[in-house]
């Protein structure tokens, strides 16, 4: 695993508000992710979460059917599935995580499991973090190609340095491509970047960075497997996201996410 990083590439990413690692995974290492996808989606066989089946799910049927064609979205694998637990849990990913957004700690907020279908539609511009329980600007995700992600086949796009920028209002994603423009108009002329990927290869990208992904024009899939990752210290903002209805009824606004259980403490520079 290709786990070092440069002070060049930590400032790009502060830049840009993403960062793109070629072969950060080696040929066993992707092996073995690829082994442990498979088996863990096995074994949820279309559950979404471990303890319920839907989490963003909402509209009408035919918004709701055009979103399901986006992506197969599995959550917080690691929960059950010790192959993936020992991926994510890994330290070393946790630290470049903490040194790129300049968090002292890093927490694990959810795994997923971003599946592109044959002929799946078009991952429209979005946010990532006003999804989440927490309110961070440091937040951030890594996403790691499982298979060559292409112009083709459903590479991820960036709007360089939009997350400098950005609120947590965010419109999600749905039907219309650009609907993220009419809330954030600053960035309408702004050219995106490309991020095709050659399996194995990762990026990382800031949680109030623009970003989306093109429709899979392919008759073959587009794996990755991604992690979201919150800075130690965030309190409850009130919106459920991955948590259940027996942890929601525990939390008051402004509590500490500090549950070792639910969201491990994977680095620190303190402890």
């Amino acid at each position: 695993m290709k786990h070092e990083l440069s002070q060049t590439q930590i400032s790009q990413y502060q830049q840009d508000g993403f960062l793109v690692i070629e072969d950060f995974l080696s040929p066993d290492d992707l092996a073995f992710w690829r082994e442990a996808l498979t088996e863990a989606l096995a074994k949820r066989n279309g559950n979404k979460m471990p303890d319920r089946k839907e989490v963003y799910g909402k509209g009408d049927d035919a918004d709701k059917s055009y979103y399901d064609n986006v992506f197969d979205q599995m959550i917080n694998l690691w929960q059950d599935n010790e192959k993936i637990k020992d991926i994510m849990l890994d330290a070393r990913i946790g630290k470049m995580a903490a040194e790129l957004s300049g968090a002292d700690g890093i927490r694990i907020w959810h795994d997923q499991a971003l599946v592109k279908k044959p002929w799946a539609n078009p991952t429209s511009w979005h946010l990532d973090t006003p999804y989440w329980s927490f309110t961070d600007r440091r937040a951030l995700s890594i996403w790691v190609a499982l298979d060559d992600a292409t112009l083709e086949n459903g590479c991820l796009f960036f709007i360089p340095g939009s997350h400098l920028k950005t609120t947590f209002e965010n419109p999600g994603i749905g039907k219309n491509m650009g609907a993220i423009f009419s809330v954030y108009p600053e960035f309408k002329t702004t050219r995106a970047v490309a991020a095709p990927m050659k399996a194995g290869s990762c990026s990382f990208h800031n949680g109030l960075t623009i970003h989306g992904a093109h429709a899979n024009m392919t008759p073959g899939y587009r794996r990755a497997m991604t992690c979201a990752y919150m800075p130690d210290g965030n309190t409850f903002n009130g919106i459920q996201n991955i948590l259940n209805d027996e942890q929601v009824a525990r939390l008051k606004t402004g509590d500490l996410l500090n549950d070792d259980k639910q969201n491990p403490l994977l680095y620190s520079r303190t402890k």
